[in-house]
């Protein structure tokens, strides 16, 4: 029996406590793998090609768009991001599970691409405590917080096409959950190449 690395996509609201989690989850486990996003925005201070991002011109990223070499990508504030193909697929059939960190878009895309993938949606308990993080956060006026907020209602209206919700009302609890929902996901038939005949035969 032989087990493909799994492919794991986590998304939610800004201030959902996607990063915490998935740092989380890479602390846990040695077999997890966070995936590195192409771009074309340049580099920031301390930040290192391949580790961070691929840095790359929009000449390039085009021309990978149109190669299909993407499971997804989208445009942000004029600069491209996206989820190099050949990159994951590598990971995954080594037999590491990938994390993708990403927006709804950008998840549904990657459903499209690659049906096995697991959609996972993190949400806070409730709004309030949503606006509480993000105030908590400092890094965003009040102007941007109050934008945040309504989309969240639009976001959460997209739950019912992912294949996991997961509520973060503390983060470990939420490790756990999504360890667990790793856990079911890797027993799943349809994930082994299992040989009936050969197995009969033992």
């Amino acid at each position: 029996m032989t087990r493909q690395g799994l492919l794991i996509v986590i998304s939610g609201p800004s201030g959902a406590g996607k990063g915490t989690v998935c740092q989380g989850l890479l602390q846990r486990n040695k077999e997890l793998c966070l995936s590195v996003s192409c771009t074309t925005r340049p580099p920031r201070p301390g930040e290192q090609h391949g580790v961070n991002y691929f840095f790359v011109d929009k000449t390039t990223f085009e021309q990978m768009i149109a190669n299909n070499q993407l499971l997804e990508y989208a445009k942000v504030y004029d600069n491209y991001y996206g989820t190099p193909q050949k990159y994951v697929e590598e990971k995954l059939a080594a037999g590491r599970d990938v994390i993708l960190e990403i927006d709804i878009q950008g998840a549904l895309q990657v459903k499209q691409k690659y049906p096995q993938g697991v959609l996972i949606f993190l949400v806070p308990p409730s709004l309030s405590l949503l606006k509480e993080r993000l105030t908590n956060r400092g890094t965003d006026s009040a102007e941007s917080i109050a934008s945040r907020l309504k989309c969240v209602c639009d976001e959460l209206s997209n739950t019912g096409r992912y294949d996991y919700l997961v509520i973060n009302d503390t983060v470990e609890n939420a490790i756990d959950q999504v360890e667990a929902i790793i856990k079911a996901e890797k027993c799943r038939p349809s994930r082994f190449d299992f040989d009936m005949k050969k197995f009969l035969e033992c």
